[in-house]
């Protein structure tokens, strides 16, 4: 891996908003207000009535308020508006489940927010050329969850093994994506700092949770010209950034290209399984 991280000048998916307070934090949509929007909007189109949960009026406003911030490919757009965020989440919270916010799942864990989900996989679909065109190949992602973000990698990846090491979550996540017909999704439970040698190389690696190093079995696990996302600790305890790993090969001789990016919040990376 290269020694000095690079930081590029501008990203084509600038999410400056993201984890911002005060004036320049976006409003945020209150249950009832956004079922309510959702409602006005279905009757400007002439949509059925039926407005629940269910309905792809309300996922339709979660995708405009995530592309007014910044996330702009089509494809991504397309895979988050396609998956039932709220039969991801308890049922005492689906209510807030179309709102850009992160939720419990249990066990210190959490579903991430919807624009994070959209900005790592936008930046995976933003590595090869091939995924430039045709969607990401096969993905590695570390750290389940309940399963909603393997649901959205699983609309624009060819495969997803997903590994969990948190044995609720791991059944858990089995029974919401039996429930959303994902067939192209592997659940593995297991140390996500090992990755799964068994099924690699993988042509892109997304990580749920944040650790002080990037664990060397997903390097090596990385496919040549394949690319990583994952957050990662700042030195000295101040926060977590994302940071993409490229890695390229010329010549026969692979390298690991690092770029950071925004500072973002996740959970730690740890190791073993529970």
């Amino acid at each position: 891996m290269s020694n000095a991280p690079t930081r590029p000048s501008r990203f084509p998916l600038p999410l400056a908003k993201l984890g911002k307070s005060g004036s320049a934090a976006r409003e945020v949509l209150m249950p009832q207000r956004h079922l309510r929007e959702a409602a006005l909007d279905a009757s400007r189109q002439s949509a059925p009535s039926g407005l629940g949960l269910d309905s792809g009026v309300v996922r339709q406003r979660m995708v405009r308020r995530l592309q007014q911030d910044g996330l702009h490919d089509e494809r991504v757009l397309q895979a988050l508006a396609g998956v039932f965020r709220h039969q991801f989440v308890d049922s005492a919270l689906a209510t807030q489940a179309y709102e850009d916010t992160s939720l419990p799942i249990g066990h210190g864990q959490t579903i991430s927010k919807p624009s994070v989900v959209g900005r790592m996989i936008a930046m995976l679909m933003g590595g090869t050329t091939a995924a430039q065109q045709c969607g990401l190949g096969r993905v590695m992602e570390i750290g389940t969850g309940c399963g909603y973000q393997a649901a959205v990698l699983a609309a624009v990846a060819k495969q997803v093994v997903s590994i969990e090491r948190l044995k609720p979550l791991h059944d858990k996540a089995k029974l919401n994506l039996a429930a959303a017909a994902s067939a192209n999704i592997r659940l593995i439970y297991g140390d996500g700092r090992l990755g799964f040698a068994g099924a690699a190389p993988f042509d892109s690696i997304i990580a749920a949770a944040g650790g002080e190093d990037l664990p060397q079995a997903w390097l090596d696990q990385l496919a040549p010209g394949g690319r990583l996302v994952a957050p990662m600790a700042v030195p000295g305890g101040r926060g977590q950034v994302l940071v993409v790993v490229d890695h390229r090969q010329e010549a026969g001789v692979s390298r690991f290209v690092r770029s950071e990016y925004e500072a973002v919040l996740f959970v730690p990376l740890k190791s073993g399984v529970m």
